[in-house]
């Protein structure tokens, strides 16, 4: 049986990781991989996640399962971090996940009981594994148009047209805020025009929101999510707490299911703990339970938003230092939009092969549509970086 396997495609970005790690180069520059790093190079562990921990370590008493949806106060406790009261509690269902990538598979799995016709509309480029998963679990994709490569922004009629062309039913996915791979973004005038969309067209709105805090703040980089949630009968919304609270290999997310009314939520809830017993039964609880701490604590939930007020503000500099540092070698403002983009990714808009030519020439490694991460940059690597960028003629 097992001879029957075909061989699957490596990912994109794993095998760029390997690379990175086989250039004997000392001045190489990793871009690709999405995590955190600080000026050291290091994802370090957050000061309210180590305090959380020790006392979790102190206070715990066992370690048996909790529930198949997961610890209902950390529902409660993401919910309030993302939605802040948009929407009735009675009408949001919910379950923990492994990871980010967990709720959007869940998600995924449940429009599929839901409505097997459904299709799913992404945004043309969006993170890939979006579309292999749809993929997958046999769910059609249909790309609305997002990134304009000549202005590094998003093109936004390009974007209504392709959403106006969608059937009831159908799923429409956003990015909540910090948009990967582009780091471009909507406004919230722009989003009202989404909602209308997808109001006018019977479209469900799912939105992955996995870069909360990274973008203009905490509260800002919600609002869109708030806007769609109150504005819409149903959605769908998966959230990460990977990047924000830093537990990337703790694997802690959630999914949200909103429903049109709180006599539906009962279903909803029962579906989604249905699903969870088919994947994993139970879902990881230790990141969960970190997260929880630190939320409903007002001195751990002051610590970490401070930490995470910095580490944004670092990224922003970062982002603001390579503008500058192309302008100056360019000659040109035709790199401004760097300053513009939010959260840990930009795409620079150039060719596969001049990526390519960065990485032979000069050791950097970005993935191969241009998108690279901020958050991978210090002080010292940006000039490197604008440099290559500048001799390889992007």
């Amino acid at each position: 049986m097992l001879g029957n396997l075909k061989a699957q495609p490596a990912d994109k970005i794993l095998a760029l990781m390997a690379k990175f790690k086989e250039d004997p180069r000392d001045q190489k520059i990793d871009l690709g991989v999405g995590v955190y790093k600080n000026a050291e190079g290091v994802t370090p562990v957050m000061r309210a996640v180590k305090e959380a921990e020790r006392r979790l370590l102190e206070e715990q008493t066992s370690k048996s399962y909790v529930a198949l949806a997961g610890d209902p106060a950390f529902a409660d406790a993401m919910i309030d971090l993302v939605l802040d009261g948009a929407v009735a509690r009675d009408r949001i269902a919910a379950i923990a996940t492994p990871g980010g990538t967990g709720a959007v598979r869940q998600a995924f799995e449940l429009v599929k009981l839901a409505n097997p016709e459904a299709r799913v509309f992404v945004s043309n480029p969006t993170w890939p594994n979006h579309v292999s998963i749809l993929k997958y679990v046999g769910i059609e994709t249909v790309a609305y148009r997002y990134f304009d490569t000549e202005t590094r922004a998003v093109d936004f009629d390009g974007m209504l047209e392709d959403l106006a062309q969608a059937n009831a039913g159908d799923v429409v996915l956003l990015h909540g805020c910090c948009h990967n791979p582009t780091g471009a973004n909507l406004n919230l005038t722009q989003w009202q025009a989404v909602v209308d969309v997808i109001n006018e067209k019977g479209l469900i709105a799912m939105i992955d929101i996995a870069y909360q805090g990274f973008g203009d703040g905490l509260e800002e980089d919600a609002a869109a999510t708030r806007l769609v949630a109150s504005s819409v009968k149903e959605g769908l919304i998966a959230a990460s707490c990977s990047k924000n609270f830093g537990v990337y290999r703790e694997r802690t997310g959630i999914l949200m299911g909103i429903s049109e009314s709180a006599d539906q939520t009962g279903i909803v809830q029962q579906n989604l703990n249905f699903l969870n017993r088919q994947n994993y039964s139970f879902p990881p609880d230790h990141g969960a339970r970190v997260v929880t701490m630190i939320l409903t604590d007002p001195e751990l939930r002051a610590d970490w938003a401070a930490e995470l007020e910095d580490i944004r503000i670092s990224m922003l500099g970062l982002r603001q230092q390579l503008a500058d540092e192309l302008q100056k070698l360019s000659g040109s403002d035709r790199f401004g939009f760097i300053a513009e983009h939010r959260g840990m990714f930009s795409q620079i808009g150039t060719t596969p092969e001049l990526v390519e030519k960065m990485r032979v020439d000069a050791g950097i490694y970005m993935v191969g549509d241009s998108r690279m991460n901020i958050a991978g940059l210090n002080e010292k690597t940006v000039p490197i970086l604008a440099k290559a960028i500048v001799d390889a003629g992007v």
